[in-house]
């Protein structure tokens, strides 16, 4: 798999770069990128980041510094994908609207959790494992779930309740 026309600030590790697809992008200094990672054009990562394994990042993200994606990571660009358009050939970038995404600093996001393009992550949130993001997430929220919802503040951990609630989440998905 290809590093192609990529803007690499310093000292980026690339943990194993046959086995990444990375193009485009813009990847800040200090940051760790995992194997099985694609990292798409105009997409821009901050400095001491960690893209684990297995994350796919697409066009139109925006991930700040100190920014933590566990493995697989699923992040959208487009609200109604298709694959074909109106007279039925196969769709291409210009049948398409690009919808940004930002990840604010310091944010963390769990395994497979799937972030849906136009949202902001909050500086200082954390993102549950298997969470589905479908609206902005406040500065410093822990949420989980799908869809996510607020279950606490990471400056002071879960509020009381929330374990519970967590358990009640995925029994009932």
């Amino acid at each position: 798999m290809p590093i192609v026309d990529v803007k690499m600030s310093g000292s980026v590790a690339v943990t194993h770069p046959d086995l990444v697809n990375l193009y485009g992008c813009t990847i800040g200094d200090g940051t760790k990128i995992g194997p099985f990672v694609e990292i798409q054009k105009g997409s821009v990562i901050g400095e001491r980041c960690k893209i684990s394994s297995h994350s796919f990042i697409c066009e139109g993200v925006t991930i700040e510094d100190e920014v933590f994606v566990a493995h697989g990571v699923m992040f959208t660009n487009d609200i109604y994908p298709r694959a074909v358009n109106e007279s039925g050939a196969l769709m291409t970038e210009h049948d398409w609207r690009l919808v940004l995404t930002t990840v604010r600093r310091r944010a963390s996001i769990g395994s497979n959790a799937t972030i849906r393009c136009g949202v902001v992550i909050g500086e200082g949130a954390m993102v549950g494992c298997g969470a589905v993001v479908t609206r902005d997430v406040p500065d410093y929220a822990i949420v989980a779930g799908v869809p996510a919802r607020v279950l606490g503040d990471s400056r002071n951990g879960l509020d009381r309740g929330a374990g519970q609630r967590l358990a009640d989440m995925a029994e009932n998905s």
